[in-house]
């Protein structure tokens, strides 16, 4: 016997379908205004229940509607995001994503994913992190951006101007992927052989050493400035690498290392660097963060078998629902009329 599809079983089957297509963008979006893997999912996670709610017949565009909804959930969780990093302790940086087994994060354009320029976006407001992304990560047009923030066509012209200077400021030429890799694995070698003349030689002389612990012991909690004083404390301790299992990985984009002890991965680095040599080597210690970075490989494969089931995911453990401010009137004034096809 033949079973008929009701109307709204269709229905709902081109709207996941269509989720589906936009998903990649929309965690794209999320993850580089937020920094975080684990809260860009809930963005995303909130956009697919509000997106199964709509009425969707009254939306011209599908994906001026989705991407205008995460970007404001994003703004909004962003600045909640700026309260709570007020009171983390020691430094803070973003939560890496790899990028080998699921490249999606990055398909539209690099920019704005490599993990030394996400931090440089914290400087920003949410707002311009926000514009920003949209016009060079991923080629909105302002009147589009404009749409999306409820502002002006000149004004986001201005918010996206001032934002690249701010960027441009903080920001060096960048070596390629093949010099970075390489300029990495001189680092650990040298760190682990206790080697500080090599480490400093590869050093610039004002790099920095920043490490992401949140009140873990070991972790320091200030930056450590100057190339004596970064590798110096690359090899102070020789028992944080004897026995330590080192692993390459790709984060970001970019190469990083994960360091395992006892079976267990206890630290991730990875390093920004330009022609000069390495001027950032950046560590994070936080266990969330790590565990978000080994859960971050399967992140579309759960996420998609989610939306074919077309059950939201429960919530994740700490995780801090994401506000109605945001909300967005359904219809066709917020969906826009967007000519934009993600």
């Amino acid at each position: 016997m033949r079973l008929e599809t009701s109307p709204t079983e269709h229905t709902l089957d081109e709207a996941v379908s269509v989720f589906v297509e936009l998903r990649p963008r929309l965690f794209g979006i999320a993850y580089r205004v937020l920094g975080s893997a684990a809260e860009a999912e809930d963005v995303v996670q909130e956009v697919w229940m509000r997106w199964q709610r709509t009425d969707r017949s009254a939306v011209i565009s599908p994906a001026a509607y989705l991407s205008s909804t995460t970007t404001r959930l994003a703004i909004n969780v962003a600045r909640s995001a700026r309260v709570r990093r007020e009171t983390y302790v020691g430094p803070w940086l973003p939560e890496p994503v790899d990028t080998s087994d699921d490249p999606h994060v990055g398909a539209e354009r690099a920019e704005a994913l490599e993990f030394a320029l996400l931090l440089l976006l914290e400087k920003l407001n949410p707002t311009e992190r926000a514009a920003y992304v949209l016009r060079e990560a991923f080629d909105y047009a302002y009147p589009e951006i404009a749409r999306m923030l409820r502002l002006s066509p000149a004004n986001v012209r201005k918010i996206v101007s001032r934002a690249r200077r701010h960027i441009d400021d903080g920001r060096r030429e960048v070596v390629d992927t093949v010099a970075h890799r390489q300029l990495l694995d001189a680092f650990v070698s040298a760190a682990r052989d206790g080697d500080v003349a090599s480490l400093e030689a590869v050093l610039t002389p004002d790099a920095v050493s920043l490490s992401d612990g949140n009140g873990v012991r070991g972790a320091a909690r200030v930056p450590v400035l100057g190339r004596a004083r970064v590798a110096n404390l690359a090899t102070a301790t020789r028992r944080f690498w004897r026995g330590a299992d080192v692993r390459r990985v790709e984060a970001n984009g970019r190469a990083g290392v994960l360091l395992h002890r006892d079976g267990r991965p206890s630290a991730f680095m990875t390093l920004a660097a330009s022609r000069e040599g390495i001027h950032q080597v950046m560590w994070v210690f936080d266990p969330s963060k790590i565990a978000a970075f080994l859960d971050s490989a399967t992140r579309t494969t759960r996420a998609l078998a989610l939306c074919d089931e077309r059950t939201p995911r429960p919530p994740r453990a700490g995780a801090r629902p994401v506000s109605r401010e945001a909300e967005l009137p359904f219809g066709p004034a917020a969906a826009g009329d967007s000519p934009h096809v993600a």
